[in-house]
């Protein structure tokens, strides 16, 4: 067996160690934070609880399997919920339509009621061929190790299956040419964003994402989304591996181009057959390993890519009880290209008019009572940087989080949705904060957007170029979100095995 060190407590690298300490590996997990988690928490204060991170929770059959190979099942472990209804959608024409959390045909007759037209034919129709898309990529791509562009044959077996596929059709192409109705264009457009992109450049394959969460149900775990990265955190130790929380790393050490080590910043160096890291990629390969031809093409190719959007975060404790409002609601702006241009454009800055999210559970222990609510809001945002680096903007200079937060708070209102006076205090998150607290680059999301065909063929792969390095989590194959997280961690775990067979 072997001595593994991991470095990063998210929820992939909990993940992995939780896997491969069940094989008998003498795990140990060195996170530079005093938590675990990651990006998954929940932030608790005066009897409000908010999701700072994922607050929707799809496809449980991953951490079902995740459970179920390292001890009890997920079930009893955590108080996993169905959120039904699951959204509330606003466009701006006035529109609203309210989709079940479960349920092609149910979403299809929603969207019909709300919208009219061929609303619900369309959107079944759509479905059938993301149906199609799930079953073509997730064995041989999602759920297999990453081979470049040789992942990308796999899904080249016959000409129906490019068609199906479509990997040179946009996200946005796709929903233009599937919907008459340019709000089901919007709606589909939403998804892109799951990784953080942009659906004008984003792969029509991510027409999956809507067809997982209607397909699978929509999940909450009682509590809050963040109490799995406890429970991910004590499996690992009931397997045997060790936390050592407070403990950041400086460097990755070779001998004879394999690793050997770690070091942390404390000078203290931990001998390792095997390292997986949980940090950004392009953290790892930038500055945690020396610098050699391996580390340095995967570098170039991180920086070629468009890192993902952040995100800009709200958090209220609200008195009284809000009208018409479910677990998750959103409410698009009139034109939400401007939205996209002004995040990933190279002189980027706020959106004037965005898109909200905003989660807000019934859950009784995420607030004091049915007289007080906790709202989450998320507005997607350009990354921070404190140089004003193209492509982001400068989240600590003075008043910027305050007055847009204001904005936000005035807009809501414009929209139906006034929380002003009910307010009782506010905390806000901007990306400067995310990527100090997470150690996500410009407090990106999800490490690279899925910008163009190929996009998901070049994350940097599971099993490093180094003998002896792993890479999991949101910046690694197969992509960022709890569910290919997840995903990810087991293709790890299971090449680690190979390597020592």
């Amino acid at each position: 067996m072997s001595r593994i060190v991991v470095i990063g407590a998210g929820v992939g690298g909990l993940a992995t160690a939780a896997r491969t300490a069940v094989k008998g590996h003498d795990v140990l997990i060195v996170e530079q934070g005093s938590r675990v988690g990651g990006k998954l928490h929940t932030y608790r204060r005066d009897g409000f609880a908010f999701d700072t991170g994922p607050s929707l929770f799809t496809l449980p059959a991953v951490y079902r399997d995740l459970f179920l190979k390292t001890g009890e099942p997920l079930e009893d472990c955590v108080d996993l919920q169905e959120v039904e209804p699951g959204f509330t959608y606003h466009w701006s024409d006035g529109t609203t339509v309210v989709l079940p959390g479960v349920g092609v045909g149910k979403a299809a007759e929603a969207l019909g009621d709300g919208l009219g037209g061929h609303a619900s034919d369309q959107w079944r129709a759509l479905m059938q061929r993301a149906s199609d898309m799930w079953a073509l990529t997730r064995a041989p791509v999602l759920q297999s190790p990453l081979e470049g562009l040789r992942s990308a044959v796999r899904l080249t077996n016959s000409v129906s299956d490019i068609r199906t596929i479509a990997p040179f059709t946009t996200l946005r192409g796709l929903g233009k040419r599937s919907f008459s109705d340019p709000r089901l264009v919007t709606l589909l457009d939403r998804y892109a964003t799951y990784t953080g992109s942009d659906p004008r450049r984003a792969p029509a394959a991510l027409a999956t994402v809507p067809f997982v969460e209607q397909t699978f149900g929509a999940w909450h775990i009682g509590g809050g989304v963040g109490t799995l990265a406890a429970v991910l955190a004590d499996r690992a130790k009931a397997r045997g591996a060790e936390i050592r929380l407070n403990s950041p790393v400086a460097s990755i050490a070779l001998r004879d181009g394999a690793v050997s080590g770690v070091e942390l910043t404390t000078g203290e160096f931990l001998n390792a057959d095997i390292v997986i890291s949980d940090v950004d990629a392009s953290v790892l390969y930038g500055s945690l390993l020396p610098s050699d031809t391996r580390s340095a093409k995967i570098l170039r190719t991180l920086n070629r890519s468009t890192p993902s959007l952040a995100g800009f975060v709200m958090l209220l404790a609200v008195s009284g009880e809000t009208p018409c409002i479910t677990h998750h609601n959103v409410w698009f702006p009139e034109n939400y290209d401007a939205e996209f241009d002004a995040i990933f454009a190279k002189s980027a800055h706020v959106v004037p008019d965005p898109t909200i999210y905003a989660c807000v559970p019934k859950d009784p222990a995420m607030r004091p009572d049915s007289d007080h609510e906790s709202w989450f809001i998320l507005v997607n945002a350009p990354r921070h940087s404190d140089s004003g680096a193209a492509g982001t903007m400068n989240w600590n200079a003075p008043g910027a989080a305050e007055s847009y937060g204001k904005h936000i708070l005035d807009l809501l209102a414009v929209r139906g949705t006034d929380l002003r006076s009910r307010i009782i205090w506010q905390e806000i998150s901007t990306p400067a904060d995310l990527e100090r607290d997470a150690g996500a680059p410009g407090g990106g999301i999800y490490g690279m957007a899925s910008h163009g065909s190929l996009s998901t063929f070049k994350r940097p792969a599971n099993q490093a170029p180094i003998p002896g390095l792993f890479v999991v989590g949101g910046s690694a194959h197969p992509g960022g979100g709890l569910p290919l997280v997840g995903m990810g961690a087991e293709i790890t775990a299971e090449l680690i095995g190979r390597a020592k067979k």
